[in-house]
């Protein structure tokens, strides 16, 4: 299940966005974590079974385009299909008035989440 990012998960989030190449020192995780809890552009979701296993970020610009710019999965719960179902969960929520695309750091991931028509339950 897809859940907003609250100040209170704030180390769990920082330890997934940690996974990605760009956020690996601490200063710049805190930065980006400051960005998402301030700038109301960006978007941080958490994806949550039994824990949280996975982040997505989105950034809104332009009244046009919501651009994913993090997704992480928890090492050790990859290739199960939650960064799928965490990019068609984001999809749905931003349909009705942004066109989803992705960064230069999540295009090879979420082309690879369009071209291959997943069914994933999404519950």
């Amino acid at each position: 299940m897809l859940i907003r990012y609250k100040k209170n998960l704030e180390k769990i989030a920082m330890g997934l966005l940690s996974f990605m190449p760009e956020e690996k020192e601490v200063k710049k995780l805190q930065e980006t974590i400051k960005e998402y809890e301030s700038n109301s552009n960006w978007h941080l979701f958490l994806w949550k079974e039994e824990d949280v296993l996975g982040a997505i970020g989105v950034r809104t610009e332009d009244d046009i385009n919501a651009v994913i710019q993090h997704i992480s999965v928890n090492p050790s719960h990859r290739n199960m299909g939650i960064g799928k179902k965490m990019v068609n969960q984001v999809k749905r929520l931003f349909e009705d008035k942004y066109a989803l695309c992705a960064d230069d750091k999540t295009e090879q991931f979420f082309s690879k989440c369009d071209s291959v028509e997943t069914k994933v339950d999404d519950k």
